[in-house]
Parts: C-alpha cells; structure tokens; sequence
C-alpha cells in the first residue's frame, strides 16, 4: 500500500469516526456512601443533582431518563437546604465547563482534519500518478474517475473542517 492510498484511507476512517456518535454514554456519580459510580445507566432518582459528577454528552435531560424524586424527600445536606442557587450556578459552571472542553476538542479534530484534506486534494489535483490496491489486493493507478471522486470526497471534508 503507498503513502498516497494509505493517507487518504487514514483521511477517510477519521472523517467517518468523527461523523460516528459515542458508542457507549457514561455517567459518573458518588453514592450515598461516598464512593465514586460508573454506569452507562442514569444514576438511582435519590442520588443529588450535586453528586452527578459527569453525565453523557447529548443525552436526555436526567428527569426524563429516571424516575422523579418525592416531593417531600428531606434535605441530603444543610449546605444543600441553605443555598440551593449555589448549587446549581456550580452545576451550570461545570456543564458550561465540559461543553468548552467538547469543542476545543472538536476544534482540534476538525483543524486535523481540514489539514489532511487540503494535503490529499494538493496531491490529487498535482497530477502524480497515485496508487491504490483494488478488492483482490493488486496495485492499480487511479483512474480520472476515481481521482475526480477522491477530489470531491476531499473537497467535501475541507468545506465541513475547514471553517
């Protein structure tokens, strides 16, 4: 397999992973005891809004997901009854805080992308005979077609990366 091929199959399986959603959401909670939780299941209705320590990107809101606390459920903690505004101003922060790490990844990803792109539609639009190893594993040149195809497949990653 040549650089050429092997880069633009590289280019390909990144823009498709990027394009592919979680498989798995997790949620990340300290219980009653103290101890941290993992599952990719929203914690029990008696664990706190305070103790949620991560929730899966994208999901339903927790209320939706399990099942509503008693009305009357007692306070968890007199920090909690007494300033019940903090608490969630120290949730927002922290969602916004998570939401700003997402997209300085997505950034990241995307500037990688954009870079990998515009390197293979260069080389395309070069005129370099590439390379490419067909479904019985033979070396074949690419034909006009098949360069015309790669061109546009990258033109339409760097138009999505590239902003």
């Amino acid at each position: 397999m040549t650089a050429k091929t092997l880069s633009l199959s590289l280019l390909c399986s990144v823009v498709l992973l990027s394009l592919a959603p979680a498989a798995q959401a997790q949620w990340k909670w300290r219980d009653a005891e103290g101890r941290v939780q993992y599952s990719d299941r929203p914690p029990p209705g008696t664990v706190a809004d305070k103790d949620i320590l991560s929730r899966p990107s994208g999901s339903a809101l927790r209320s939706m997901n399990s099942p509503a606390q008693p009305a009357s459920a007692p306070a968890s903690s007199p920090a909690s009854a007494a300033s019940p505004g903090k608490a969630a101003s120290d949730a927002a922060k922290a969602e916004k805080e998570r939401k700003a790490a997402e997209e300085k990844q997505r950034a990241e990803m995307n500037a990688t992308n954009c870079k990998q792109a515009q390197d293979q539609l260069r080389l395309l639009e070069s005129g370099v005979r590439v390379r490419q190893i067909n479904d019985k594993g033979e070396r074949e040149v690419l034909d006009d077609a098949a360069r015309q195809t790669q061109m546009r497949q990258a033109q339409t990653v760097i138009s999505v990366s590239c902003k």
